[in-house]
């Protein structure tokens, strides 16, 4: 019940202030966002492959209001993939990207975000990896949709998330589920009208058996965005049910939650790709990983009444 409250308070400016300031803010914080800068996260993604773990790396601050913002925003993707280079891991460290932080929602929103991530999906392909495109909320979808199909015609490698908890993602997931495409499957993290989305975890989670469902006996590359060890074994039989190897598919989670699993995946056989984020501006994205599960505000609540 407290996961639309805490939506909301993330797109509160008062909130922002009030739990930027809190005395255990930073020790939470710094448990799922892995820095500040590409120079803190370079040495997470060189200790995640030794580990046999592949990464997607996330530069957070999608609420940006300026043209000159999310150009600022394109170069720090660009930044990102100079040092990537100097890794050498092609495909095992790849970038998600929100096209909000892009521009999005700016006047012209569409266009400006398009001409600015290109750059970045083009230089993340010519140091052999990809960038996979993030959903947000629903009024963005249609957007995002239309520039990952633009991506594609020269950078087909290029992936989009879908969120199970919306009615219209199984016809999304039946158009994307083609061969040669990369689709991230998570349940949402957006405050959502009933309207558009479900709103009981219950129904949330049939909805992403069925998309799952269809990504595996699709012909394209199906990514696991889950923590629930439900779900994932369901993945797990589901893949076996359409005849995929281990490396047809692959688990996705969260920096700081659920880490032996992540090493338990991988070594299993399976590839596991963690997803990464770091910057300055955690908040929305913060907001979001206490909104998605009750154990996690509750660890926040705790660290603040400790140092408080």
């Amino acid at each position: 019940m407290l996961g639309p409250v805490i939506l909301a308070a993330s797109r509160s400016d008062k909130m922002r202030r009030f739990i930027s300031a809190a005395p255990g803010t930073k020790q939470v914080v710094d448990r799922f966002i892995a820095g500040e800068s590409v120079d803190q996260v370079v040495p997470i993604v060189e200790d995640a492959a030794g580990k046999g773990l592949e990464v997607t790396l996330d530069v957070v601050g999608e609420d940006i209001t300026t043209p000159a913002q999310a150009e600022a925003a394109r170069d720090a993707y660009l930044e990102l993939v100079e040092r990537l280079k100097v890794l050498d891991l092609g495909v095992r460290a790849e970038m998600s990207v929100k096209l909000s932080m892009f521009g999005q929602a700016l006047e012209g929103g569409h266009e400006l975000a398009l001409a600015n991530v290109r750059p970045v999906v083009e230089a993340a392909a010519a140091i052999g990896t990809t960038v996979t495109l993030d959903a947000e909320d629903h009024t963005t979808l249609d957007s995002m949709f239309a520039i990952h199909e633009e991506l594609r015609k020269d950078f087909p490698q290029t992936g989009c998330v879908i969120q199970s908890y919306l009615f219209r993602t199984e016809a999304d997931a039946r158009r994307l589920a083609a061969a040669g495409s990369r689709v991230r499957i998570v349940k949402g993290a957006y405050k959502e009208p009933a309207s558009v989305a479900y709103q009981n975890k219950a129904e949330i989670d049939k909805a992403y058996v069925r998309v799952t469902r269809i990504l595996m006996e699709g012909e394209g590359y199906p990514m696991i965005g889950s923590h629930d060890p439900r779900l994932i074994a369901v993945a797990q039989e589901l893949g076996r049910q359409a005849g995929r190897k281990l490396d047809e598919y692959e688990f996705q989670m969260l920096y700081g939650i659920r880490s032996d699993e992540h090493v338990r995946l991988a070594a299993e056989g399976h590839r596991m790709r963690v997803y990464t984020a770091y910057g300055t501006d955690w908040y929305g994205y913060f907001m979001r990983r206490l909104a998605e599960k009750p154990a996690n505000l509750l660890f926040f609540a705790r660290s603040v009444l400790t140092k408080g």
